[in-house]
């Protein structure tokens, strides 16, 4: 079933919204990627304008950007916090803002996994 990004056709009342426009393909959207740990995988997705977006399904290895403005390829062992949801903790799922467990410390993630395609951190 599709996905759209638009207005409910039910008010909080109950009454209906009546569209006066079809639908429209620049409405669609689609389902959270959801990172998780693992070996790593990349879903391709054709996105408006005929460009390219990678969604990141499992990630083994982050970028993490150091205080002296180096980057190292370093393996993720665990989410440790998640401040968009809280169950996401358990489930090791990896968003914009969640603190990961990498061989060198806590880090926060920079980048949107599921937009991006990598996962950019810096050490807590």
């Amino acid at each position: 079933m599709a996905y759209l990004k638009t207005r409910s056709k039910r008010k909080i009342s109950g009454g209906r919204f009546f569209n006066y426009t079809p639908r429209r393909k620049s409405q669609l959207g689609s389902n959270p990627s959801l990172t998780k740990i693992g070996e790593t995988k990349l879903k391709i997705v054709r996105i408006m304008g005929g460009n390219k977006k990678k969604l990141l399904l499992r990630a083994e290895f982050c970028n993490l950007a150091k205080k002296d403005g180096t980057f190292s390829k370093i393996k993720i062992n665990s989410v440790v916090e998640n401040p968009a949801n809280r169950h996401f903790v358990r489930r090791n799922i990896i968003t914009k803002g969640s603190i990961i467990s990498t061989e060198q410390g806590n880090a926060v993630v920079t980048s949107r996994p599921g937009q991006v395609g990598v996962i950019n951190a810096k050490l807590v």
